[in-house]
This record gives C-alpha cells, sequence and structure tokens, in this order.
C-alpha cells in the first residue's frame, strides 16, 4: 500500500487557477498510473485525470483544455493544473494511484471556486 499526501487545493474565483500536488510514498517509478478524482456534495465521485508511467494521459470531458496532469520524477510529485475554473469544479479532490494491482486513495484536498 502507498500513502499518497495531496495539497494545493483552496477557495478560487471563477475563472482563476489552482495547482493540486501529490506526493507517493513509493517512487512514482513504482506506480503504474497516478491521478485525480473528485467528489462534489451529493454526487458520485468521478475521474479528471490520470498520468500513466510512460506519460499518457487521459482527462475528463468537463476539464478538457483547461486542466493538465504532469509528472516530475525528480521531486516524486504529480501535479493537477487547474486553469480557468469554474463553480461546478467545486468537489474534494482525491489523489489516486494503482501499484502492484491495488488502488491507492489520498484524503482529499477542497477545491472550491466562489465569488
Amino acid at each position: 500500500q502507498v500513502q499518497l499526501v495531496e495539497s494545493g487545493g483552496g477557495l478560487v474565483q471563477p475563472g482563476g487557477s489552482l495547482r493540486l500536488s501529490c506526493v507517493p510514498s513509493t517512487s512514482i517509478f513504482n506506480i503504474a498510473r497516478m491521478g485525480w478524482y473528485r467528489q462534489a456534495p451529493g454526487k458520485q465521485r468521478e475521474s479528471v485525470a490520470y498520468i500513466t508511467s510512460v506519460g499518457s494521459t487521459n482527462y475528463a470531458d468537463s476539464v478538457k483544455g483547461r486542466f493538465a496532469i504532469s509528472r516530475d520524477n525528480a521531486k516524486n510529485t504529480v501535479y493537477l493544473q487547474m486553469n480557468s475554473l469554474k463553480p461546478e469544479d467545486t468537489a474534494l479532490y482525491y489523489c489516486n494511484a494503482w501499484l502492484f494491482g491495488l488502488e491507492n486513495w489520498g484524503q482529499g484536498t477542497q477545491v472550491t471556486v466562489s465569488s
């Protein structure tokens, strides 16, 4: 099992930007896929974006063109750059990692988009 530590959430106005970070307790090279999910109140958890060990990325249609996922191997960190934020992006954002066939979750970081 791997521990995932998220940071970077907060309150931002519509149109603003935030960058989320996720640091795993093991080397990022051991992890097949890392990504971000989000869950808004009263809604199901949904995939936002993920990046594989070879750098392939995938995005939910709702965030394409606004969010970008990346990984910094030297810092052992995965980032989610979120631009042009909308009120509907408000949610608890969770880091997710697949390691040796097991799914791991972080504790979540809150993102609130409001004026």
